[in-house]
């Protein structure tokens, strides 16, 4: 029963994301530490909606979007997922290149071999197998906390920060909208989903699901959280950093903890593993939404025979996003980028969501009462910041 929430919440924790949170120690200290507290519940409330919709109806995201609301909010809704698709596959083979580079390893064999590893676990797997595979690649980003609780972090400095949020900074704004957009993306909503229809989750599996998704949520941002506090114990001296331009950089903020090869090897195999469950997750995330729209075979349970598009949409995801980062710098501003996009296609993903939940849900199992408003407001809370912090840095 439990896995896909597991699963959405260790890729959710990707590539952009830890370099979102490293460079927001990094420049801010422990001023947005706070936030990725803040975070667990929000994060938790959107996915339980993904859960209750994949068990109760049965039906992926794009496909409940197509029954309830037309096919053409459907493919709306699907080429704001490819965008996001593209974004988040970009930073995740951006830290694959980074990482091999740390060690030597020229940035086409990293990424070569990233892409055949992935071809070959889904090609070649169900989907009980693709689940294990991610989980265990996932469980990597824990040497994160190891790290954080080894760091010389001061409590003072960590108070201090929790009680000031220079909201009225553009800059400091615009890295809350990253923060938002790294926790919440698009993909998730679609991939959870989905997963929890192709498992055959049934309703009695329900609260074990939401089990599985709280877990997950307190893990990803614990590890969010982990990330912050080791640059800021390292790089932050109470005033802004000069921004980190690449992986290299982020690395060494593990090696006054751990030394510089431990530290190097130790965020190596944080960010590879952060990297790959991600790109798993993502590209199946776009099979499956293309599929629910399009209407073509959308199954893991399925062969590549059985369901050939499905599974030339995953394969061209990965091919495609490692050959344009062959081709690209490694840069953070890059990822950052990424997730301040995310932040700005919440109100579509958001809104969709909550108006499943309300409309296409059995009556028994419709947001309702004082939780529909609990969930209303948090939504739009949560999307009013991640906007007004894109645009807010422009100010």
């Amino acid at each position: 029963m439990l896995g896909p929430g597991l699963v959405v919440m260790l890729a959710d924790t990707d590539v952009g994301s830890v370099l979102t949170a490293a460079q927001s120690g990094a420049q801010w200290g422990y001023q947005l530490l706070g936030l990725q507290l803040l975070l667990i519940p929000v994060l938790y409330v959107v996915q339980e909606l993904t859960v209750r919709l994949g068990i109760f109806t049965g039906k992926g995201h794009g496909e409940l979007i197509r029954e309830t609301f037309g096919p053409i909010w459907a493919w709306v809704s699907v080429s704001g997922l490819a965008i996001a698709t593209i974004g988040a596959l970009l930073t995740e083979f951006s830290g694959v290149a980074g990482v091999g580079e740390l060690f030597g390893v020229p940035r086409l064999w990293s990424l070569a071999l990233a892409v055949g590893f992935l071809l070959v676990v889904v090609w070649s797997g169900s989907y009980r197998r693709v689940e294990r595979v991610a989980i265990l690649l996932g469980l990597f980003e824990l040497v994160f906390i190891v790290v954080a609780v080894q760091s010389p972090v001061r409590l003072h400095d960590v108070t201090s920060g929790l009680l000031h949020m220079p909201l009225h900074r553009g800059d400091f704004a615009y890295l809350v909208a990253a923060n938002i957009g790294a926790v919440i993306m698009p993909w998730m909503v679609f991939y959870q989903q989905s997963a929890v229809a192709d498992k055959g989750l049934q309703p009695e599996q329900y609260v074990a699901a939401r089990w599985d998704t709280a877990l997950g949520a307190v893990l990803t941002q614990v590890v969010m959280a982990a990330v912050l506090m080791v640059t800021a114990a390292t790089l932050w001296a109470g005033h802004r950093s000069p921004p980190l331009d690449t992986v290299g950089q982020v690395a060494q903020a593990l090696t006054p903890a751990l030394g510089e090869t431990l530290g190097r090897t130790v965020f190596g195999i944080g960010l590879l593993g952060a990297a790959m469950v991600a790109s798993i997750v993502v590209s199946l995330a776009a099979a499956w939404g293309f599929g629910e729209v399009a209407g073509y075979r959308h199954s893991l349970a399925d062969h590549p025979l059985e369901a050939p598009w499905f599974y030339v949409v995953f394969t061209l995801g990965v091919v495609g996003g490692a050959l344009i980062v062959a081709l690209a710098p490694d840069l953070v501003a890059l990822s950052i980028g990424v997730e301040v996009m995310n932040a700005l296609m919440l109100p579509l993903v958001l809104g969709f969501l909550v108006a499943l939940a309300i409309k296409a849900l059995p009556p028994e199992h419709r947001l309702r009462g004082a939780y529909r408003w609990v969930v209303i407001v948090i939504v739009t809370l949560t999307t009013t910041l991640g906007v007004f912090g894109a645009f807010g840095s422009m100010l």
